[in-house]
């Protein structure tokens, strides 16, 4: 009989792999009033997303542009139900 094992997501990154989008609102270095939009993506880990904290630090430590807001979403890249044993395998010679 198969167990659920619960801690199972946690152990394996590949089923924490998200892709995660962040819509970042930073203020012009020229004309601070003024709001542009950012858009970064990239392959992280969820919930944690520690490749977009590290960017967000980047951002903060080496560009002039306040950062406003940042908003984000992440979908997972593979989910749980998509792997399966196989049922049969066939060989051709």
């Amino acid at each position: 009989m198969f167990e659920l094992d619960i801690e199972f997501e946690s152990r394996v990154p590949l089923l924490r792999t998200c892709l995660a989008t962040a819509e970042i609102l930073y203020h012009m270095p020229d004309y601070p009033d003024l709001l542009q939009t950012y858009i970064w993506q990239n392959t992280d880990l969820a919930p944690e997303l520690p490749a977009l904290k590290r960017f967000l630090e980047f951002w903060e430590r080496n560009l002039d542009g306040r950062l406003h807001s940042v908003r984000v979403t992440a979908a997972k890249l593979v989910r749980t139900a998509e792997l399966c044993h196989a049922d049969a395998e066939f060989r051709l010679h």
